[in-house]
């Protein structure tokens, strides 16, 4: 028997159906060959990331204004990553004797695969805004009690908070008397230039280079860490790595210094 027009109507669009089963199955073909292309297409021995470990080419672009030889295309590690990690390895003994009690502040995932296995239980994750962390945290209101962590951890963070001091004090609150922490931000000024009241985008990033920074920092930013106490040490990429590492591993003048911060 014929159907009506009526009927027709009703007749599911298997076709459609179809076209969106094949998308699924091509996205995951696309994923499960994503590594083999990018070591098709990026694989060398130039550099070496020393996160992942896989040798490439080159580093790839990235920034607001773009830098050169900047992100692992494996891992997505940027130079201030892959030098921090060597200072944990390498100065610190992190492999050997890592701490106990981590606090980890906007977690970066590559580093967050790193940390998590190796520390256990221990290792606890941070952020205001990021859905993706064991804690919801304001860190100018941090709530745990006095000399909780062995080691704290915050990268290019303290920029984007409008009292930054206070959040420096919290940290030094609750870092125990031998522990450290890493506290990280770019240093792209003179000296470190401020205004609570800009409030607009388009001025933030005109004059702090980024449209949900609140200052830039200068090397006065020891001296900023010093005066909420802490007894800070800081650390070049020369000062633990050979010329040659230092271009085969892309540490660049972009990844900055690192500024170990003590009681």
């Amino acid at each position: 028997m014929s159907c009506s027009e009526t009927e027709i109507g009703k007749i599911p669009n298997f076709a459609h159906l179809v076209r969106f089963g094949d998308s699924i199955v091509i996205h995951r073909i696309k994923q499960q060959f994503r590594p083999l292309r990018i070591r098709l297409q990026y694989g060398g021995s130039n550099r070496q990331c020393p996160i992942c470990d896989n040798g490439s080419k080159h580093f790839l672009e990235f920034g607001i204004v773009p830098r050169a030889d900047a992100r692992c295309a494996f891992c997505g590690a940027l130079e201030r990553h892959r030098l921090l990690w060597l200072f944990l390895q390498r100065k610190a003994s992190f492999n050997s004797e890592h701490p106990q009690r981590f606090l980890h502040i906007a977690p970066e995932a590559i580093l967050e695969k790193r940390f998590r296995p190796l520390i256990g239980k221990g290792y606890v994750t941070a952020d205001l805004f990021a859905p993706d962390v064991d804690l919801k945290m304001d860190i100018t209101d941090i709530q745990f009690p006095d000399n909780s962590f062995d080691f704290i951890l915050c990268s290019h963070v303290l920029e984007h908070v409008p009292d930054d001091r206070r959040a420096m004090r919290e940290f030094r609150r609750v870092l125990a008397p031998n522990g450290f922490a890493l506290l990280l931000v770019p240093i792209t000024a003179e000296e470190t230039i401020e205004d609570r009241s800009i409030e607009d985008p388009e001025e933030r990033l005109r004059l702090f280079g980024q449209d949900d920074h609140v200052r830039r920092y200068g090397p006065d930013y020891t001296s900023r860490l010093e005066e909420e106490g802490f007894t800070v040490e800081e650390v070049c990429k020369e000062d633990f790595l050979s010329a040659e590492e230092i271009e085969k591993m892309g540490i660049t003048s972009a990844a900055g210094e690192l500024h170990v911060c003590k009681k």
